[in-house]
């Protein structure tokens, strides 16, 4: 349980909160009674990526809507937005100083392992140089430091399920950069004594996201009647996770003290493969054909994640398996093409 008494006026600052999850959590939170405030560039996975004309995409219309969608989510809880790109020190610093806040969570990066590893650079600029700009703005002030890691960050797998003290050896500049960038905020907190929790979230899936992951671009192909695309034999497992358990964790990981100074895997606890998701999708999209394509070398070898530690210290309890979340995730996509249709047009 959530003890709504920890949110009272509690200021939060979401850097990167306009993004994904970002708009879920400063959502949650305001309906806890705390006081949310969104600092986003509106540049990576938002309106800027898919306006800007210098990627093409064909779901470039649909993720302008989604984007909308958010802002106007935000709009209406009245949450206040921050227009800011986080990789300028010398503006993301009064910002944070006049907010005053009691936690900072960070989300803002390129969140995106295939994407991230075409273009290191970006992805530094928006992930490491982010994340180190938010850390010297607050040093002084000592704010709880919330940063979203990855369960890349562990390498392949082995074992039944991952625990958060195993060796990681992350593959790629994405993980990579996740991991170094974990250990930069447990370096601020051993010089400047500033706390934090890591969360390590796996395969995030919801409404109103922009990334293409796995499960979205199943349905979004299904929804278009073309085929479901699988990287390797589809007996891959990953620990899918609904954005509603994944924004509990991070709600817990404030309200409980027991967070500070920890790293939490933030996910349902029990993988599922690929082909069991394109099954899931083909029980409402009949008909359908499935491809498989040369699996991603780089892609490293993933499953379970353990949760006992966030269920022990935190009392995270998450409430939706795939045949739950996901189903609720494709009847979302399905009400969304009956009533906006022009959202799925194809530039």
């Amino acid at each position: 349980m959530i003890d709504t008494n920890a949110f009272k006026g509690k200021v939060v600052a979401l850097v990167g909160g306009a993004g994904f999850i970002g708009h879920n959590l400063a959502l949650e939170l305001k309906a806890l009674g705390a006081e949310p405030h969104v600092i986003d560039g509106l540049q990576v996975n938002n309106l800027g990526a898919f306006t800007s004309g210098l990627n093409p995409n064909p779901n470039n219309n649909l993720y302008v809507g989604f984007a909308h969608l958010r802002l106007d989510l935000l709009r209406q809880a009245k949450i206040p937005l921050h227009i800011i790109d986080a990789r300028d020190y010398h503006v993301l610093s009064p910002c944070l100083n006049a907010i005053k806040p009691d936690v900072v969570i960070h989300l803002a990066a390129v969140a995106h392992a295939n994407r991230s590893n075409k273009d290191p650079f970006s992805t530094f600029d928006h992930s490491m140089r982010t994340l180190e700009n938010v850390l010297d703005s607050v040093r002084v002030d000592r704010p709880h430091v919330i940063y979203l890691s990855s369960s890349m960050v562990y390498g392949n797998f082995d074992g039944d399920a991952v625990t958060e003290d195993r060796r990681c050896e992350p593959m790629g500049i994405y993980g990579a950069l996740k991991y170094g960038a974990e250990k930069l905020v447990i370096a601020y907190n051993q010089v400047f004594e500033l706390p934090y929790t890591i969360i390590r979230p796996s395969a995030l899936y919801g409404e109103r996201c922009v990334s293409r992951r796995v499960g979205q671009a199943f349905i979004e192909n299904a929804i278009r009647g073309k085929s479901l695309s699988i990287n390797g034999d589809g007996t891959d497992g990953l620990d899918f996770t609904y954005i509603k358990d994944f924004c509990q964790g991070v709600l817990l990981s404030i309200a409980k003290p027991e967070a500070r100074n920890e790293i939490f895997n933030i996910t349902f606890g029990s993988a599922r493969s690929l082909n069991d998701l394109a099954g899931l999708v083909l029980e409402y999209f009949p008909g359908l054909h499935v491809i498989h394509n040369p699996r991603d070398a780089l892609m490293p070898e993933r499953g379970t994640l353990s949760i006992d530690k966030a269920r022990r210290l935190l009392g995270y309890d998450p409430q939706f398996p795939v045949d739950k979340g996901f189903v609720q995730y494709i009847q979302w996509y399905k009400q969304l093409a009956a009533t906006k249709p022009e959202l799925f047009s194809e530039e």
